[in-house]
């Protein structure tokens, strides 16, 4: 990815960008050649790992112990993901039990920075005919995630892709179930 491809992504200026990546490769964690592309290193990648695995333990937690809505909970994950200690971050780890997946389905890295395999395809790749098991869904607009949620459609959910309203099966991914 570029320097303005991330800029645009997030939503920065794209001398904010450049700063952020000056200082990520100072530390060593990102390589960048001045108008190339910027890329993880090796100690790039695990902390950004570490970085995930903190987020979706927290939105995890914020789900099952505090009766968030999924739709809540990735804001809030964003401001303490970067206040927990390691030993709260494992103790609530522990509490949930080693969870592999976050309420939306994205796996969890584990500690030692192993990321379990997920299946599934997008169900907009699927006619509307076809059926699967909800493996995951996209946490980037929670109006998608209220309407899915309204509709009782979540991980583990089974449907036809037809059910889907128009535009969110290209933020749901299922496992597709064959025809006997």
């Amino acid at each position: 990815m570029t320097s303005s491809q991330l800029a645009t992504r997030l939503g920065l200026a794209p001398s904010s960008v450049t700063e952020m990546v000056r200082k990520l490769s100072a530390q060593g964690l990102v390589e960048h050649a001045r108008y190339g592309t910027i890329v993880l290193t090796v100690a790039g990648r695990a902390e950004a790992l570490r970085m995930v695995r903190r987020h979706r333990l927290i939105e995890t937690w914020l789900v099952r112990e505090f009766g968030y809505g999924w739709d809540e909970v990735h804001d809030e994950a964003e401001v303490l993901e970067h206040a927990l200690s390691d030993r709260l971050l494992a103790a609530i780890d522990a509490q949930l039990g080693h969870p592999g997946a976050d309420p939306h389905g994205d796996p969890i890295p584990a500690a030692d920075g192993t990321v379990p395999p997920r299946d599934g395809v997008l169900a907009s790749s699927l006619g509307p005919n076809s059926t699967g098991h909800v493996v995951r869904i996209s946490d980037r607009d929670p109006a998608v995630l209220r309407r899915l949620a309204d509709a009782d459609i979540g991980i583990g959910t089974s449907l036809i892709v037809g059910q889907l309203a128009e535009g969110d099966a290209a933020h749901v991914w299922v496992t597709p179930v064959r025809p006997a």
